[in-house]
């Protein structure tokens, strides 16, 4: 998905696919500026430049499409960390592709992570479920290559994934909430030399 949204004129045919990939950006645009609970389905509908009725062919409610929206961009971020991992054999590579790839969410999705990490909706089960869902899939994409690589048992590298996982997410975070002062590619280097000077003590043992 792009990063900005521009409503389409109504009356402009899409295929079902293409048309709900654009109510899902004009929901995203939508939710990140008013929140779950203020954003209403007439405002994403005028967003997206399509009537309401067409907007519920394809989500029945605003839960249904948040839901689908937080699905979407958490998959997203997901397939970045467990790509950053597979790309290289390297560990510490790998410790700043896996970095990399929470900056990078947020410098070319800073209203998705907001809807994914700090949605006035978390308190909602299935909504939290998806984000910790991803947050689970991330850390056992780090902890499988670090039980290889590091020869810990499952437990200790799994507390090092959560560590790594953590504090890429919080620093990104950080990094969004300060105005990107730091340039993203000093801001990925410092995170990841912080969390490779840690996991750099255990010895790779399967080359």
């Amino acid at each position: 998905m792009t990063e900005a949204s521009a409503p389409v004129h109504r009356g402009t045919r899409l295929s079902r696919s293409a048309r709900r990939a654009q109510l899902l950006l004009a929901a995203r645009d939508v939710f990140a500026a008013h929140g779950y609970h203020a954003a209403a389905m007439d405002d994403i509908a005028e967003r997206a430049g399509v009537s309401k009725p067409v907007l519920y062919q394809h989500f029945p409610g605003k839960l249904e499409l948040y839901r689908a929206l937080l699905t979407t961009y958490a998959d997203e971020l997901v397939d970045r960390v467990e790509q950053a991992i597979a790309r290289t054999t390297d560990n510490e590579e790998r410790v700043h592709a896996a970095v990399a790839a929470y900056f990078d969410f947020v410098a070319g999705e800073g209203k998705a992570y907001r809807l994914v990490f700090e949605s006035d909706l978390r308190g909602e089960p299935e909504a939290a479920a998806v984000v910790d869902g991803a947050t689970r899939r991330c850390i056992d994409s780090v902890a499988a290559a670090v039980t290889t690589d590091a020869g810990l048992d499952s437990a200790r590298a799994r507390l090092l994934a959560v560590g790594l996982v953590g504090l890429s997410q919080v620093a990104a975070q950080y990094w969004l909430d300060a105005d990107q002062v730091v340039p993203r590619d000093e801001a990925v280097a410092l995170m990841s030399s912080l969390a490779w000077r840690g996991l750099a003590g255990f010895p790779l043992i399967h080359g």
